[in-house]
């Protein structure tokens, strides 16, 4: 194992994915394609939303955002993952700035993935309990400052998270993960990081609480509404758009906690490698998947493109 050679040295080695020569094109492949749909599944929302005068509502604007943020987080992290891959182990070098810049990219993208979610549920709270005062709360300046919130709690509490551990003194080189982050660039110091420790601890401790407790009481307050209606539509819209988040929200929750289990066992590194990547790849992959079956909408739009496509060469 490559370790330790100079101290505050500028140039870090990344340890990555430990594949076995027989795996590496499968794995590549995989992964490959997998971003690959991330990509065009995600810019195709975004553009549908974009273009789409019908979709400029707040429930498909946050989905855009949730789009936006999952090309943010695979976009820093999987090319570069796909070239480490295809080198040897001791030429998977990576600058300390840039091991920086993609720590924070990749934690804007978790916290940003819990934050919107969060804006989400709101969303429907009031769609389904107040129908009628919905148009009046969820206007164009209560959407734009709902997306500032999401993404502007994220840069704060992900640049405080990184500036502690940016002060910190480098005595070692070795990136153990499959990409920058946090946890990987403070335990590059021979000093005391208690400081990292708590403030990493409360920070997590206070995005999943504040995350779970949000989702928990709306959609209490949504289940008590239906269960009290006797507006069968009602209840039906609200069935399909709440399991549909609900179903984004628990996969993106739960391969979080996974990783965040795993980190405490070093003994499982490689699983917890994986499951850093499985963070990042699998809620992108589904989130297009599922809004976009869902989403009337989406649906009629796109067969409507598809449909103008095929008669313009005749």
């Amino acid at each position: 194992m490559m370790e330790n050679y100079t101290y505050n040295s500028f140039t870090l080695h990344l340890e990555g994915l430990n594949v076995s020569k027989e795996s590496i094109y499968p794995v590549f492949i995989l992964i490959f394609l997998s971003y690959l749909f991330i990509i065009v599944a995600n810019v195709g929302i975004v553009v549908v939303v974009v273009m789409e005068k019908s979709l400029h509502q707040p429930m498909y604007l946050l989905f855009g955002n949730l789009s936006v943020n999952d090309l943010l987080g695979n976009t820093i992290v999987v090319p570069r993952l796909l070239v480490d891959l295809l080198r040897p182990p001791s030429e998977r070098v990576i600058s300390y700035y840039e091991c920086v810049v993609q720590a924070f990219i990749t934690h804007i993208f978790g916290t940003t993935s819990h934050t919107a979610l969060m804006i989400m549920a709101f969303d429907r709270y009031v769609a389904i309990c107040y129908p009628l005062r919905y148009a009046v709360i969820m206007t164009n300046q209560m959407m734009i400052k709902l997306t500032v919130s999401a993404w502007g709690v994220a840069f704060v509490l992900v640049g405080i998270l990184l500036g502690l551990t940016i002060r910190l003194n480098r005595c070692r080189t070795l990136i153990e993960s499959s990409y920058c982050d946090n946890a990987s660039l403070f335990k590059l110091s021979c000093e005391n990081v208690s400081i990292n420790n708590i403030y990493g601890l409360t920070f997590t401790v206070v995005l999943f609480t504040g995350s779970i407790g949000s989702i928990v009481l709306t959609y209490t307050k949504i289940t008590v509404v239906c269960l009290t209606s006797k507006n069968k539509s009602l209840n039906s819209k609200a069935l399909k758009t709440c399991s549909t988040h609900l179903v984004v929200y628990l996969i993106m929750l739960i391969s979080g906690f996974i990783m965040i289990i795993l980190q405490r066992f070093p003994q499982y590194s490689d699983y917890r490698k994986l499951s850093a990547i499985l963070f990042v790849i699998v809620p992108s992959i589904l989130n297009p998947i599922i809004y976009g079956m869902q989403s009337k909408e989406i649906r009629t739009f796109m067969s409507k493109f598809f449909e103008s496509k095929k008669i313009l060469p005749s």
